[in-house]
């Protein structure tokens, strides 16, 4: 008869199930333009949840600043006063407030660090570090031959420790930097008898290490006071204390060598100065950044206390090595 024609009554049909479709989804046809549009909002949702994660800024806290500025001030001064103290008849007492700051060191660097077989590296640590002491005392002529015996004595203990359970052996090769780090601490702390023996090393102890207290105060008052430049969003610490730190430590260093007698000058004093404070400033803000990187891979933040005081011990435990290096080939 007559060609067949679509209905208005088609069309309706149509459009109303095409609007039910839109209302009401998982029910009818979505096109493919609205698949973008339903699909749209939730990306933008996620991109935007996930740029306010990626800039999110650690505070500062200010009281924590100066709490650690006069954490690493009073173990610089111990370390100092312990050192000017030390004599031939008198070195067990510095060797007794050493072993106590390398039991806080120890625990500090193992809640951190968290190495395969803990306990174990922890004793080995502490062992290693009261032979050192006790090597450096007896010793009838003072060296880093016999600390090194018990640094490479040590590290092997401790990693037949962790490979005595399966679980722990996965871990090793993982591991084997932070364990070496642990047991290195005690160790290094142990040259400071050392020096006290070695002329002029007693006075090299008061300027290296005076100059590492003097960074590490300044770098966490001024932060206390002015933490910027922000180093970065998610490390509590900001660039002007850090630099300005390093340079009133270096200064300080080279005042002392322009009083001390010979063999120190105001320019050794700024070359021994400048090399401490940097070691100091560096191993303080690497252990802020360590703590930043498991925050961000979703691990457990290290207990307050070690977190707080790993910094300055870090910073006072590895720059005795290079005092003992600038002492034996810059004031020799």
């Amino acid at each position: 008869m007559f060609p067949s024609t679509p209905r208005d009554s088609d069309a309706w049909d149509e459009d109303a199930t095409r609007d039910v479709a839109r209302s009401a989804p998982g029910r009818g046809h979505f096109y493919a333009g609205d698949r973008e549009d339903e699909r749209k909002p939730s990306g933008d949702g996620d991109d935007a949840e996930f740029e306010e994660e990626e800039v999110r800024v650690v505070p500062v806290r200010r009281q924590l600043s100066v709490a650690i500025a006069g954490f690493a001030g009073l173990l610089g001064a111990g370390l100092v006063l312990g050192a000017q103290t030390s004599g031939p008849d008198a070195r067990l007492p510095y060797a007794i407030v050493l072993f106590g700051v390398q039991l806080l060191y120890v625990l500090a660097f193992t809640m951190a660090i968290r190495p395969p077989a803990a306990y174990t590296v922890a004793g080995i640590s502490l062992v290693a570090g009261a032979l050192a002491d006790y090597a450096a005392v007896t010793d009838d002529s003072p060296g880093v031959m016999s600390l090194l015996y018990v640094l490479g004595g040590g590290f092997v203990a401790a990693l037949v420790g962790q490979a005595i359970r399966p679980e722990d052996r996965l871990r090793l090769r993982d591991a084997l930097g932070g364990t070496f780090l642990v047991v290195l601490g005690p160790v290094c702390l142990a040259l400071l008898i050392v020096l006290t023996r070695r002329p002029a090393g007693t006075q090299a102890v008061l300027m290296c290490l005076g100059a590492v207290g003097v960074t590490l105060l300044v770098a966490h008052l001024t932060d206390a006071v002015f933490p910027k430049p922000r180093i970065a969003p998610q490390v509590p610490r900001g660039a002007t204390g850090i630099v300005l730190g390093a340079m009133l430590g270096t200064f300080g260093a080279a005042a002392l060598g322009s009083v001390l007698v010979l063999p120190f000058t105001p320019g050794k004093g700024a070359i021994l100065g400048l090399v401490v404070a940097g070691i100091a400033a560096l191993v303080d803000l690497a252990v802020n950044y360590s703590e930043a990187g498991r925050g961000l891979a979703g691990d457990a933040p290290t207990f307050w206390v070690a977190r707080h005081m790993q910094g300055p011990l870090g910073a006072f435990a590895l720059a005795v090595p290079a005092t003992y290096i600038l002492a034996v080939f810059v004031l020799s």
